[in-house]
């Protein structure tokens, strides 16, 4: 199996998994439009770590996650109450007209993007599946150095995503006004979708 092609297989799966506007996506805009400097950029390196991590246990631990689908089922009841309280703050947020502080020294911008993409429980998942799928293709091995490889392509793709967003964040500011003005409630909106998702899964057996 050509290492290349692990690399690449995980970038191709981690941008697209994070394209769609989610939590982690939109608040990197955010922070890119409230905080000039390098304030988003070190968020961004904060989310990516934990992808790199959630991908590598993903990829790692496929066939015993696939086998104890309760280990993910439990963690997902935090994930409600997180996804709840961080959809409050957003809310709040916007009808006070308040940014998110974040410090100078970039130290908390950092552990903001960590501590959030830890509450993505959602992560893990994607990522299961995704190499499971690519397993049974034969097109992807998780043993190493593949599943190693495999999360440096998953950070490295996110990384690419998430900058995207920051790097266009000016031009969505100018072009799409309704974001720009509204990107708290987007963010509450959200955190609330997911959160009933989770619920969903929950009590539909998912």
């Amino acid at each position: 199996m050509d290492l290349l092609q692990t690399i690449f297989l995980a970038i191709l799966v981690a941008f697209l998994g994070f394209s769609p506007p989610g939590m982690l996506n939109m608040t990197a805009l955010k922070i890119s439009l409230e905080h000039p400097g390098q304030q988003a950029l070190r968020f961004v390196l904060g989310a990516s770590s934990v992808i790199f991590v959630q991908a590598l246990i993903a990829v790692t631990f496929a066939k015993f996650l696939a086998n104890n689908p309760a280990l993910i089922h439990y963690l997902s009841y935090a994930a409600i109450g997180v996804f709840l309280l961080l959809a409050y703050f957003f809310y709040r947020q916007a009808r006070r007209k308040i940014q998110l502080k974040l410090k100078g020294s970039g130290t908390q911008s950092y552990w903001a993007g960590f501590s959030m993409a830890w509450m993505n429980m959602l992560a893990i998942p994607f990522f299961l599946g995704y190499s499971t799928i690519l397993e049974a293709k034969g097109v992807l091995e998780t043993q190493a150095p593949h599943n190693w490889l495999f999360a440096l392509g998953a950070m490295a793709g996110a990384f690419m995503l998430f900058m995207l967003y920051v790097s266009f964040a000016r031009l969505i500011q100018q072009r799409v006004q309704f974001i720009a003005r509204n990107i708290n409630y987007i963010l509450s909106a959200l955190f609330l979708v997911l959160a009933l998702t989770t619920i969903y899964s929950i009590l539909s057996g998912g």
